[in-house]
């Protein structure tokens, strides 16, 4: 999963359900060679695998194994630090591409569309417990909503359409520490000291 292409055809395969090599490329704008490539890298890996049913001798089907990819192994970081970068900069690159494809096409989505739309940050002073308890919290909202599938498109309700809720808790280590982002009153007010 350490490259985008992975990661992008994963999540066509999840959004769309089972899919040729040919008709991932056309989506992604690559030729079939590449995804058929990438396609066997993520079956080697079991991140998908052919699908028989639909499969024939000229065309290969592919299915994604798993609904989700989640980065839970916290160590991973320390045991494979080049790949974890990789794995990361390949998802944080699919977001992008995401987010700008939404925002090119923000103007032409129906109204009731366009005022759901939001791209907000906030900028909050959390001890690592906290950070750790607000991803919990987020997490326990979104589990309350209807995940899309393939599958379960056809049960959802009329005008339910597909939502990309993605959460990032980033540390800015680098952040002023609590004392220099408050002024003492007499730095304040513009009185010098010597």
């Amino acid at each position: 999963m350490a490259h985008p292409v992975r990661v992008q055809l994963v999540g066509l395969l999840r959004k769309f359900g089972p899919s040729t090599a040919t008709r991932l490329a056309e989506r992604l704008g690559v030729n079939s060679g590449t995804a058929s490539y990438h396609l066997r890298q993520l079956g080697a890996a079991g991140f998908v695998e052919e699908d028989a049913e639909r499969g024939n001798a000229r065309e290969r089907w592919w299915r994604s194994v798993h609904h989700m990819t989640e980065l839970n192994d916290r160590e991973l970081a320390d045991r494979e630090p080049e790949a974890t970068l990789a794995f990361l900069q390949s998802v944080a690159t699919t977001y992008t591409l995401r987010t700008q494809q939404t925002l090119n096409e923000l103007q032409t989505m129906p109204r009731a569309w366009r005022d759901t739309f939001d791209m907000s940050d906030w900028a909050l002073r959390l001890t690592p417990e906290e950070a750790v308890a607000l991803r919990q919290e987020l997490r326990a909202v979104i589990a309350r909503y209807r995940r899309d599938t393939p599958e379960a498109a056809a049960s959802a309700p009329e005008g339910a359409e597909r939502v990309g809720v993605i959460t990032q808790l980033l540390p800015e280590l680098d952040a002023p520490a609590a004392l220099e982002a408050h002024p003492s009153p007499e730095t304040a007010a513009g009185t010098e000291t010597s």
